[in-house]
């Protein structure tokens, strides 16, 4: 004996199947089977859409990065100067250890 199938499971089931049939159902809708796709028909309504714009593009001038207003470019300052104050602390510091060197061993 089978056990049957719960109320709710068999209703999705049925729900998906006829869901499933009406997408295909409208899919490819034609009056003449035999109708080809070609050209002349498929294109027009792109060709209707595209009648009032004008031929050549423009450039939207609020869309243009700015050097000025760059993270990327501010973050690249930014470590360059780190670096440089890096640099020059380790230039202080060699110059305080060869001071130190040379008077311990005036010292000595």
């Amino acid at each position: 004996m089978t056990r049957p199938l719960h109320p709710l499971v068999s209703r999705g089931a049925l729900g998906l199947a006829v869901a499933a049939t009406m997408a295909l159902a409208g899919c490819g809708h034609s009056d003449n089977a035999a109708e080809a796709a070609s050209s002349e028909n498929v294109e027009m309504p792109a060709e209707e859409a595209m009648s009032g714009v004008a031929s050549a593009p423009v450039a939207d001038p609020s869309a243009a990065a700015s050097v000025e207003n760059d993270p990327a470019q501010a973050a690249a300052d930014q470590a360059v100067s780190a670096a440089a104050d890096v640099k020059a602390a380790a230039d202080e510091a060699a110059a305080a250890a060869a001071d130190a060197k040379a008077a311990a061993q005036k010292n000595n």
